[in-house]
């Protein structure tokens, strides 16, 4: 009934081929998370501080009680399932990507994750390779716009929410923003979408244009109704110039980027980072000690107050979020981080801190649904 009326609203959904069989978002299992449920976000999110002198203490997560907001995410590209699209039953891939990426917005909102058959890991593998690959992303995206239609008709009930998508995940989003928010009585409610990880179109010096008409970058904590878009490199390995992040082949548009730990002014911001213990999936290396000689750690999850800073840079290699880790040689604390994506032992220049894209500033990012949401509330 929603998509009907959207369509009559204006917006231009993509139109569903007479092949496509919508999953059934009444379904509980078509969904890794949903309010007032044990699910892939009811899980143990503690995390331990450590600081420069070594010392570490734990930080306990708590989630809201009743929060007054709603986050929709959808996952990146995670499945190992054999075929070009994956299913809909939820592995354990799609279970880590929720706890490294989004269960932690349980902080400050109910929190909605659909399940929707994506262009596989091993689909992409092919596709880097050369190998021709018959994926089929149209029906990826109908699964998030009809994931979205449902929870707005069931759930909604015109609450502020966020959007939140990584990768894969962030172009489902891009395109269900450019059919069905931008311009449209349903971007009032919107806080933001958080569309990190992929490169979303902008005119340079322009408040709209490119991906959205209507939906500007975010560009204060109090503003609503906007994104927040970045694709995140080491400041000491940009882009390369034949990155797939950072650059667009049209001249008339560049990389949004947002930094989240200074939307007005974007200083070199601290980060309030949350990094998995062990390493950043397994397309990267496995974390070494966090601290020399120091106790092992029995959390997920690691802070590093003060380490890791983050700008966006537009020049000569790009438009990207240029990551900086302030490692000390003189205490015992790790010097670097990982999260670059490695292949055969080999660094993926072009794919930058994709990994990390998320958990690099994952604490600046629920900070600023609070500060939305407050913005939206007066």
């Amino acid at each position: 009934m929603l998509i009907a009326t959207l369509m009559m609203a204006g917006t231009t959904l993509l139109a569903q081929p007479p092949t496509y069989a919508p999953p059934d978002y009444d379904a509980a299992e078509n969904w890794l998370c949903r309010p007032g449920r044990e699910d892939a976000c009811t899980i143990d999110l503690d995390t331990t501080i450590v600081e420069a002198d070594g010392s570490m203490h734990v930080e306990p997560f708590v989630a809201a009680e009743d929060p007054g907001v709603d986050c929709f995410y959808v996952y990146p590209t995670v499945s190992n399932d054999l075929t070009p699209n994956s299913d809909m039953v939820a592995n354990d891939e799609e279970n880590r990507v929720i706890a490294a990426q989004f269960a932690r917005f349980g902080e400050v909102c109910r929190t909605y994750a659909p399940m929707y058959r994506q262009v596989t890991l091993t689909a992409l593998r092919s596709m880097m390779a050369g190998q021709p690959v018959a994926a089929d992303g149209v029906t990826a995206y109908l699964d998030v716009q009809t994931a979205f239609a449902h929870y707005m008709e069931h759930d909604n009930n015109g609450r502020p929410y966020v959007l939140i998508g990584h990768s894969q995940g962030a172009r489902m989003l891009e395109q269900l923003v450019a059919r069905v928010v931008d311009g449209e009585a349903i971007q009032n409610n919107m806080l933001s979408a958080m569309l990190i990880g992929y490169n979303i179109a902008v005119p340079p010096g322009q408040p709209v244009g490119g991906s959205f008409q209507a939906v500007p970058p975010c560009r204060a904590d109090e503003e609503t109704g906007c994104f927040i878009g970045y694709v995140s490199f080491r400041s000491d390995a940009p882009p390369p110039e034949a990155s797939r992040f950072g650059k667009l082949p049209d001249p008339a548009v560049e990389v949004a980027c947002t930094n989240p730990g200074d939307l007005a002014g974007n200083s070199d911001a601290h980060l309030v980072a949350y990094l998995a213990t062990n390493g950043a999936f397994t397309s990267s290396v496995e974390a070494g000690p966090w601290v020399e000689g120091g106790a092992p750690i029995s959390t997920d999850f690691v802070r590093v107050p003060g380490m890791i800073t983050g700008q966006c840079l537009n020049n000569e290699h790009g438009s990207y979020y240029a990551i900086t880790v302030h490692g000390d040689p003189s205490d015992p604390r790790t010097d670097d981080i990982v999260g670059d994506v490695v292949a055969n032992g080999v660094i993926l220049a072009d794919w930058g801190l994709h990994l990390l894209d998320v958990g690099i500033a994952q604490g600046d990012l629920i900070d600023l649904v609070s500060s939305q949401a407050a913005a939206h509330g007066r």
